[in-house]
Formats: C-alpha cells, sequence, structure tokens
C-alpha cells in the first residue's frame, strides 16, 4: 500500500520479462532514455508519445517480446492514472477556482497591502508558495506574472528581486510538495507515505526557498537589470467581478488538504492502532483524495459562491479546469508505464544489486539520476517519474521517513539546472523580457541553488531522524 492509499494495480512481476544480463540491461536503459531524449529534444515530439515510444524501445533493446513489453507499458500507465489522476484533476478544479473567483488576488492584494520595502521580496514569496501549493507550475507563473510585473513597475523595485522570489516559491513547490503530479507519482513508485513525504517536504521547502528566493535574489538583481516589459502586463482576471472571496475563507480553503494530511500523518505516529476510532477517522479524512475532494466542495461555497457565481458558472470553471491537464495526465500515465517496464524488465532488480558493491548512498544516487534525465530532456517530471521508475527497489528496505526522503531528492533532481530545453526557461525569459544568458544567469541558477540546496538538507535530515 502506497501513502496515496491506492493498492498498486501493477504489482512487481515474480520472474522479469526478459532473461537479459546486466550489461545488455544497462544498455538497454540507455538506450530507451536516449530515445526519450532524441524524440523530446531533436524531433519536438510531445513527452507522452516520446515515453512511449521509449519504453517499447527499451523493452526490444532488452530483449523482450514485444506483447510482453506493452503489457507492462500498460499496466503501468493504468496503475498510475489511478492512482494520481483523480488527484490531480482535483488539484486543476482547485486552482482554477482559486483563480477565476478572485481568491488568487485576494491574498496577493491583502499581503502586498501589508509588505514594503525590504519586506517585499519576502511577501512575494510567501504569496507564490502559498498559491502554487494547488497550482501547476505554468499556471502559477501565468497567474503571479502579472502581479510581479505590477509590483515592480509600482513600487520601483528591481524586476529580478521581486520575480525571483515568485519563481522560488512556485519552483519548491512543483518539485517537492504534494499534490503535484511529479511528487505524486514518485511517492506512488516508491510507495512511500503521503504524510510524511508531505511534512518532511514542507521541512525541506522552507529553508530551500528563503535561500534560492529572497536571499539570491540580491545577487541576480545585480547580475541582471532588466526594465519592467509593460506589454506583458495584461489586466487582471477578477476585475470583471463585482465581488471577491475574503483573505481568510481563501488561505482556510487552500491550506485544507494540507492540515488534513498532516493531521492523519501525525495521529498515526501518535496513535499508531489502526484498530482506534480515531485513526480511522483520520486515514479517511487524511487519505490524499478525501482531503482534495474535500477542499474543492468547500472551495465552490467559499470561493465559488463568495465571489457571486451561480450554479452553471461553478460547472462551468470545473469543466474548463479539466481540459488543460489532458496533457498532463497522459505525460504522468505513460511515465508509469515506463517505470514499470524498467521494473518488469528486471532493471529496478540490476541497479538494487549493483548498488550493493557501490559507496554512493541510495539518496545521492537518486538525486544525480533524476539531474541527467532533468538536464537530457527538459522536463521535471519526466525525470521524477523515470528515476523513481529506476530507484524503486532502492526503498524495499527503507523506513518510512527515508522512503519519503527518497522521493524529495528524486524530486530536488529533477528540478537541477533549467535550460533551453525545458519550456520554463522559455516562459520565464519571454515575461521578463529577457535574454537567453541573463536567463541562464538568473533562472537557470536558481532552479540549481533549488535543486543544491534541497538535496543537501534531504541528506542532513537521513542522518538525524
Amino acid at each position: 500500500m502506497t501513502g496515496l492509499d491506492v493498492e498498486l494495480l501493477a504489482a512487481d512481476p515474480v520472474e522479469p520479462i526478459t532473461s537479459a544480463g546486466h550489461a545488455q540491461l544497462g544498455i538497454a536503459v540507455l538506450a530507451g532514455i536516449a530515445v526519450i531524449v532524441v524524440l523530446i529534444t531533436r524531433f519536438k515530439v510531445h513527452a507522452f508519445l516520446a515515453l512511449t515510444i521509449g519504453s517499447l524501445a527499451l523493452g526490444a533493446f532488452a530483449g523482450a517480446p514485444l506483447d510482453k513489453a506493452i503489457a507492462s507499458f500498460t499496466t503501468g500507465l493504468g496503475a498510475t492514472v489511478a492512482g494520481v489522476g483523480v488527484l490531480i484533476a482535483l488539484g486543476a478544479i482547485l486552482g482554477k477556482l482559486l483563480a477565476d473567483s478572485g481568491g488568487a488576488d485576494q491574498i496577493v492584494d491583502t499581503i502586498l497591502a501589508k509588505a514594503g520595502g525590504r519586506a517585499m521580496p519576502w511577501a512575494m514569496v510567501l504569496i507564490a508558495s502559498v498559491i502554487g501549493l494547488p497550482l501547476f507550475f505554468e499556471v502559477g507563473i501565468v497567474l503571479l506574472i502579472p502581479v510581479v510585473l505590477m509590483v515592480a513597475k509600482r513600487g520601483n523595485y528591481s524586476l529580478m528581486r521581486i520575480g525571483i522570489p515568485a519563481l522560488a516559491g512556485l519552483s519548491v513547490m512543483h518539485g517537492l510538495i504534494p499534490p503535484h503530479p511529479g511528487p505524486l507519482v514518485a511517492i506512488d513508485a516508491v510507495r512511500a507515505d503521503l504524510g510524511v513525504t508531505l511534512a518532511l517536504g514542507l521541512l525541506v521547502a522552507i529553508p530551500t526557498v528563503i535561500i534560492a528566493g529572497p536571499l539570491f535574489s540580491k545577487y541576480a538583481a545585480r547580475w541582471v537589470d532588466v526594465p519592467v516589459p509593460e506589454r506583458m502586463i495584461p489586466a487582471r482576471a477578477s476585475e470583471e467581478l463585482e465581488k471577491r472571496p475574503g483573505f481568510g475563507a481563501t488561505i482556510a480553503t487552500m491550506l485544507l488538504p494540507v492540515v488534513l494530511m498532516l493531521a492523519k500523518a501525525l495521529v498515526d505516529i501518535v496513535v499508531d492502532d489502526p484498530e482506534q476510532m480515531v485513526q480511522r477517522v483520520f486515514d479517511v479524512a487524511g487519505s490524499p483524495l478525501i482531503a482534495l475532494l474535500a477542499s474543492v466542495i468547500v472551495g465552490m461555497f467559499t470561493l465559488g459562491r463568495a465571489a457571486g457565481f451561480t450554479k452553471e458558472r461553478l460547472g462551468s470553471t470545473v469543466e474548463k479546469s479539466l481540459a488543460p491537464i489532458a496533457g498532463i495526465l497522459l505525460i504522468v500515465g505513460a511515465g508509469g508505464g515506463f517505470k514499470q517496464t524498467l521494473i518488469d524488465s528486471g532493471v529496478g532488480q540490476m541497479i538494487l544489486e549493483i548498488s550493493e558493491d557501490w559507496s554512493i548512498p541510495a539518496l545521492v544516487l537518486a538525486w544525480l539520476i533524476a539531474v541527467a534525465i532533468r538536464l537530457a530532456t527538459g522536463s521535471a517530471t519526466v525525470a521524477t517519474i523515470s528515476a523513481a521508475g529506476l530507484v524503486a527497489p532502492l526503498a524495499a528496505d527503507m523506513s518510512t521517513t527515508h522512503t519519503a526522503l527518497l522521493v524529495l531528492a528524486i524530486g530536488a533532481g529533477s528540478l537541477f539546472f533549467s535550460h533551453v530545453n525545458d519550456a520554463g526557461f522559455w516562459m520565464v525569459k519571454e515575461y521578463f523580457g529577457m535574454t537567453v544568458g541573463q536567463t541562464i544567469k538568473t533562472w537557470s541558477v536558481m532552479e540549481t541553488i533549488i535543486s543544491v540546496v534541497a538535496g543537501a538538507l534531504v541528506l542532513l535530515l537521513s542522518l538525524v531522524i
């Protein structure tokens, strides 16, 4: 049972689907990943198709019968979508409610009204971290960048001094904190406890975002001084609304799933008796599905109805929130198929056997694998999914806390040095009106700081807990 409280449909097979030796399996892994990298970077093939083709290539190079390779891929795809697909959809609905109701603007306006001067970068990182909890990274950028540009323009701040903290908050949430797709899939793959991962993730995220955000922004502002591109300041989405939800109600709605999942983890530790009614209640209330579903239902009233939405408008908002995540669900599902093909081919067991003779700690190995795939593909989600599939067997004998730290090590590695093969790189470049070199000096360095600091904190935690 995973931290998602969902039985994996794709149980590890008793016998691998191929009898290939370590050398052939190693070549198969490199070939499969190379196919994915070349398709994504050279031929601009969608990540879903690239992962699908790469999975079949992996099976072929490993000498697996085609029908068994296909069965492994489809089983893994189905298991992954079953485990995290509903959660991603609920997160998308919550994020859309937050944006369309003006709740996000309410959070932004309230915090900015109470911040100024040297406190502004800290206010921006707080805004981005809170809003980034339920939102996908790209959505968060679209939502927050206009605010960043307006604050920098009206307050006469350096664009980097305000922008870097906001980007750091969004990126850290994206890479380390569920219910974002990458961490959810990694939790599912290594069978980690979601509540423990969330708690440790927050523990790692706070110092990481402080170092990569407000502190690093001082240097980024010195290295790159660009004017605010006024053409990129659009009208705010909630300006057409007659009223907006309250600040307190919005914050409570956004944090509800986090509180429920953390409460479940705490009760599991304190009570530690599955037969106790208290633990059974919190096991249900704190499960990711119920926690997010509860937040969505509450949000329909505290966000949607508070903004004056009719039943029809609420229905339309929910409907519109699901269409954009179709691609994400397919990528995540195909990543799960790739992971299952790796496991069924015996690659996971091969890494487990070889690593016994290595002096590299499992957490460092997981971080390095995620870094390599991130650099090659440009996708944090692809890096997380692939790395999780490769190192999943290493979690078999780990404690609950160290399994959660393995997830965080993968997430940290997946954020390393975003460059020209990452869509996020180009979004930041265009929104901030920077050159490629300036984007590397700021955004790419910031991502690297996040990856290294988070990875170091994960290692430190592994020594003390």
